[in-house]
């Protein structure tokens, strides 16, 4: 079995939320420690390279998990954050990689588990949900057209690499000055296949204020569900 690093990203400054959404409460604790405390608890996962706004942040997070080995300052877009996290990765040790967000604070173990295994035998993974909602595509106000949904998907994170092909995916788009919106795209790029596993519709990414609160609701439910037992 091949070394996980895990790669969590959460330098953003929160515009749209108002605040630095990763250290919102939620449940009685910042967003992210939530994150952490998934990939923490996963024996398979080494270590945790945490990206923040500073690196002074993350003093409260280190003392409290263990797996953390380095914490970056992340840089100007969501893609320099991951380059700057993936150079700490030792590429003498490296085996596979997870990239997550940290403003997505309810990933659960079986979530973490099917990425690595599938990362492990097909060497790239993302977690997905369908689309039920009718797309379209408009401009200008009006629609042009209806996408077919049937094979249209939302991605998640934790998505999964080896470190080679991230490494090779981050080289290329740092040398053609490109920028996807997440680590899945850069490696379509070079032409490599990514799998797909199933993701859970409770993993959303806080964006906004009223996110939170449905983070709230989903973690009321799921500790109701604890308090009663199994049946």
């Amino acid at each position: 079995m091949r070394r996980v690093a895990a790669l969590v990203v959460a330098a953003g400054r929160g515009r749209r939320f108002g605040a630095l959404k990763q250290f919102a409460p939620l449940g009685g604790k910042p967003v992210l420690a939530w994150s952490l405390e998934a990939l923490e608890s996963n024996r398979r996962v080494a270590e945790i390279i945490l990206v923040l706004p500073e690196k002074k942040m993350g003093r409260p997070f280190t003392a409290a998990f263990k797996k953390i080995t380095s914490v970056v300052k992340g840089g100007e877009k969501r893609q320099d954050s991951v380059a700057a996290g993936f150079r700490r990765i030792d590429p003498r040790t490296a085996g596979l990689v997870l990239v997550h967000d940290g403003a997505r604070p309810l990933i659960s173990r079986a979530l973490v588990r099917r990425i690595i295994e599938k990362t492990e035998s097909r060497g790239a993974a993302v977690p997905v949900i369908p689309v039920d909602d009718t797309l379209k595509e408009a401009a200008g106000g009006k629609i042009i057209r209806t996408l077919e949904r049937a094979n249209l998907i939302r991605v998640q994170t934790p998505q999964g690499f080896t470190y080679d092909l991230l490494s090779k995916a981050l080289a290329r788009a740092k040398r053609d000055r490109f920028y996807g919106t997440d680590e899945a795209a850069l490696v379509e790029r070079l032409g490599g296949d990514v799998f797909t596993v199933p993701g859970d519709p409770k993993n959303i990414k806080i964006t906004t204020p009223h996110d939170l609160k449905t983070a709230e609701a989903f973690l009321a439910a799921r500790q109701k569900i604890l308090r009663r037992g199994p049946r």
